[in-house]
């Protein structure tokens, strides 16, 4: 059931935040010599007058298909891990949630260079007239045909740094805000509660690893006209700080930090309240076969258990 409740938040999730990553993205890249974007709010407004609404959502596909099973993963390894570590405790919250941000890797790494890819096309045009990638699918098969299985895995390094802290500090900030507003499924404004702390924790978890994200997103960016600007991860920390100072570091957090709270606040309070709903079915049928009704005037509704919402 975790890995059915971090499906159906991942999809909701990535509903809500794809055009703030759009954002992002173009932020990180973009040639600070000739930006097209002055901030976050003229980047929004550009991509809507240069491409429609439609330009927001480019390379969506890939997320959807990539972070709905990201998301299983996610919520399943957490919920296993915490179940083999025994204690539910902050710190094994950390090692589960990093343990989690670790195994999803594999799928997140090639799932966001197309992403990238794909929302990097067509820049400043309405209607792309060449389009290099026709959709996610086709941008992997084309760079694995050109540089192969390295290719597709471009940034793994750089996502692994990323997404073991980002995951640990992700878990372990939603378990310390549940337990300290109370978010038991009795509690008086649960689900607002619920929202606060996952929002806040999508915060906690982006602003802990972010400079890493710039790197990663420069990184799988490279190339696509066909020069490599950087030989490594070293070297393209070494040009980005030389040309724009330890600033770039931030370029693009705003729009991040703008799409972390709904996107991440859908997702917790999704992955939650699922949980928590099948927990409830499961108790109210385990009720039902240890005391079966004689007659249709018997059947009562089912109890429900206490669930302690901030453990999966």
């Amino acid at each position: 059931m975790d890995f059915l409740a971090g499906c159906i938040g991942g999809a909701a999730g990535v509903l809500v935040g794809h055009p703030f990553d759009t954002v992002k993205v173009r932020l990180q890249i973009q040639n600070v010599d000739k930006p097209l974007y002055r901030g976050t709010f003229h980047c929004f407004q550009s991509i809507i007058r240069q491409e429609s609404m439609l330009g927001l959502y480019k390379g969506i596909g890939s997320p959807m298909m990539g972070l709905t099973f990201i998301n299983a993963i996610v919520f399943g390894v957490q919920g296993n891990a915490m179940r083999y570590l025994g204690r539910d405790t902050p710190m094994n919250q950390f090692l589960a949630g990093a343990a989690a941000g670790a195994i999803q890797c594999v799928i997140c790494c090639p799932m966001e260079l197309a992403k990238t890819r794909l929302q990097m096309q067509g820049t400043g045009e309405r209607k792309s007239t060449r389009k290099l990638y026709k959709n996610s699918l086709d941008c992997l098969v084309r760079i694995y045909n050109r540089e192969g299985f390295r290719g597709i895995n471009r940034g793994m390094l750089t996502t692994l740094i990323r997404e073991t802290p980002g995951f640990g500090v992700y878990f372990l900030t939603y378990d310390v805000l549940t337990r300290a507003i109370g978010c038991e499924p009795d509690a008086p404004f649960m689900i607002p509660k619920l929202l606060f702390a996952g929002g806040m924790s999508g915060i906690a978890s982006w602003l802990s690893t972010y400079p890493v994200d710039v790197i990663k997103s420069r990184l799988q960016a490279d190339g696509v006209g066909g020069v490599n600007q950087y030989a490594s991860i070293a070297d393209c920390v070494r040009q980005s700080v030389k040309k724009e100072g330890y600033m770039v570091f931030t370029r693009g957090l705003t729009s991040t930090l703008l799409r972390a709270f709904p996107v991440n606040a859908t997702t917790f309070a999704t992955v939650t309240l699922v949980l928590m709903w099948a927990r409830d079915r499961e108790a109210g049928l385990k009720d039902c076969e240890a005391a079966p009704p004689t007659h249709p005037a018997q059947l009562q509704a089912p109890g429900q258990d206490q669930v302690q919402v901030s453990s999966f």
